[in-house]
């Protein structure tokens, strides 16, 4: 990891778009507030993830995350390209960057399982998947070119289409797309074992990771379009007529493969590639095109340190819940629940205490990722 002094400035011919940081940021705040309720027994539904088919608020986040990954891997390799990167660089870059975001999201596991005492040690986890889909995604546009980004983002959904739709599960049958008879669940229990979230799945598995590297590929068809030399607002236009028809589509394939965060469904990806597209071109148009930068500020500082902050604020979850302290009843508790129960917990709504100790967390990280702006502090892989 290295501290920049500065962001990085834009080449000629790729402008820097401060609408793409606000959304990083936004992702980012959501991310944290949705992580970090006072309570996970008293939350508003929205800010919880679907029990299985359908989607919240909360199953827009980490799609979009990925989705902006892809958008902001695209921008990196032409503005390294333009500076004179060659392909075997962008290889070794990516390769090295992917392996990074992997290793932090493991040693943060491997944290957890220390400090708690678990009986399993989880592999996958959010980071790893990032890292597996930057990796994976980067792979196949430089190998392929942008020419073969779509059709691989395809094949990768059909792909896992079929699989989850004709591939028979030893004791269940073919097509089951409940929690325990899906293939996904399968091969989560034949690869990983024990060392899953849940007993017998995960939400980051092996086999659920093939669409959500197609939603990082929609993403950098995304850069590529902000890359290109054209109008802003063209390309305004241009990411929210794809962003329509890309939720249409993967409303439409919901009907037959439903949308499923935990399976990361072929339908769930491409639906929320479409509303990311449609939040990127959204924020484009007010923040860059109609100069509304004064409100956004505190997303824009989240979405320059988005990696730093995310970890941290992981850091910090693990060393709030690990610290005990006396209760009034004599119990030992964490101080996350001494602070909640002390602070947050005696509103006439449970849910809203418990938001408010999330929005309190997030300030806390908004102040912090505005002293790294201030300071120029960017940390980067």
């Amino acid at each position: 990891m290295s501290v920049a002094a500065a962001p990085a400035v834009a080449a000629p011919g790729v402008e820097r778009l401060d609408g793409l940081d606000v959304l990083r940021g936004l992702t980012v705040a959501g991310m944290l507030v949705v992580n970090t309720p006072g309570t996970w027994e008293h939350a508003y539904p929205q800010l919880l993830h679907a029990e299985w088919n359908g989607w919240t608020y909360t199953d827009t986040i980490f799609p979009f995350f990925l989705f902006i990954v892809g958008v902001s891997m695209e921008i990196s390799f032409t503005r390294r390209t333009e500076k004179g990167a060659t392909r075997a660089d962008l290889l070794r870059h990516t390769a090295a960057r992917g392996a990074a975001i992997f290793g932090i999201g493991l040693a943060l596991n491997a944290l957890s399982f220390v400090l708690f005492h678990k009986e399993h040690l989880r592999i996958p986890g959010v980071l790893q998947r990032i890292g597996v889909c930057f990796l994976a995604a980067g792979l196949i546009r430089l190998l392929l070119g942008r020419r073969g980004v779509l059709p691989a983002a395809v094949t990768l959904l059909l792909l896992y289409w079929g699989l989850m739709k004709f591939v028979p599960v030893p004791g269940y049958g073919t097509g089951r797309l409940d929690v325990e008879g899906n293939l996904a669940a399968y091969v989560d229990r034949l690869v990983l074992g024990a060392h899953t979230w849940k007993a017998g799945w995960d939400p980051e598995g092996p086999l659920s990771t093939l669409p959500a590297i197609a939603t990082t590929l929609f993403g950098s068809m995304a850069g590529a379009l902000l890359s290109a030399r054209m109008d802003l607002r063209r390309k305004i236009k241009v990411l929210l007529a794809a962003g329509a028809a890309g939720a249409a589509i993967g409303a439409l394939w919901g009907t037959v493969f439903p949308i499923n965060k935990n399976l990361w469904t072929s339908s769930y990806a491409v639906f929320m590639s479409g509303l990311a597209a449609i939040a990127l071109a959204v924020c484009l148009w007010i923040v860059d095109e109609r100069g509304g930068k004064a409100w956004a500020a505190p997303f824009r500082w989240l979405g320059r340190n988005a990696l730093a902050i995310f970890t941290l604020s992981l850091l910090a979850v693990l060393m709030l819940l690990w610290i005990k302290v006396a209760g009034p009843d004599g119990k030992a508790w964490s101080l996350y629940a001494t602070i909640y129960r002390t602070v947050f917990a005696h509103t006439a709504d449970p849910r809203l205490g418990s938001l408010l100790f999330a929005l309190a967390f997030l300030a806390v990280f908004v102040a912090i990722a505005g002293w790294m702006n201030r300071r120029r502090i960017f940390l980067k892989l």
